[in-house]
Parts: structure tokens; C-alpha cells; sequence
């Protein structure tokens, strides 16, 4: 077994940090059914602007709002403003993996929304 890229949403601007709820990352409804992420997934974080890298698991954001929120104590490591790259992971196969091609999405990083 080996663990690939399964879903990426590169480049997503956050809209919210919320240090008083409990720890996760909210997104837009559209965003994870476009990336194949669903809720309660883990996700890995990497901030454009500071370098960060954590995990997190996924909650559902209202569809259509470009909503993506840090919560808990990963509202520490975002300012809203920042950009962001969210990945999933999944185990599979050696071989299936090299025939694998994990679902990427390129939102606008202005509203969140896919082009």
C-alpha cells in the first residue's frame, strides 16, 4: 500500500478564523464535492503566506457562500486573507497508484468559487 494525493483545492482564500469552535476547517459545500472531499475527512493545510502545515478533519459550509474557516486551535496557525492549499490522502496499491489521478480544483482565490 502507499498513500497518494486523493483530492486537492489549491489556492483558496480563508475567509473566517474561529479560535472558540471546536477544531476543524469549514468549506463550502461546493468546494468539497468538486475536490471529492467529504465531511469528517483529513485534511492537510499548507498556508501560502506563512508557511504553515497542519491536519485537520473536514466539516460541510454552506453551499455556494466560498465559506473556508479555521476553527479551534488551527484558527492559530490563519489570519483571514490567507491563502491556502487543502489535500486528502488515500492508501491504494502500489500499482493502482500509478494509474491514479487524484481530483484537483483551481477555485478563484477572490471568492472561493470554482472557475
Amino acid at each position: 500500500m502507499i498513500e497518494v494525493v486523493k483530492s486537492k483545492i489549491h489556492r483558496v482564500t480563508v475567509t473566517q478564523a474561529d479560535l472558540n469552535y471546536i477544531g476543524s476547517i469549514t468549506i463550502d459545500e461546493d468546494l468539497m464535492d468538486a475536490a471529492n472531499i467529504i465531511a469528517n475527512e483529513k485534511v492537510h493545510i499548507v498556508n501560502n503566506n506563512n508557511g504553515e502545515r497542519f491536519s485537520t478533519y473536514v466539516i460541510k459550509g454552506e453551499r455556494g457562500s466560498g465559506t473556508v474557516c479555521l476553527n479551534g486551535a488551527a484558527a492559530r496557525k490563519v489570519q483571514p486573507g490567507d491563502v491556502i492549499i487543502i489535500m486528502s490522502y488515500a492508501l491504494m496499491d502500489f500499482e493502482e497508484a500509478k494509474s491514479f489521478t487524484p481530483s484537483v480544483i483551481f477555485p478563484d482565490t477572490a471568492t472561493n468559487r470554482l472557475l
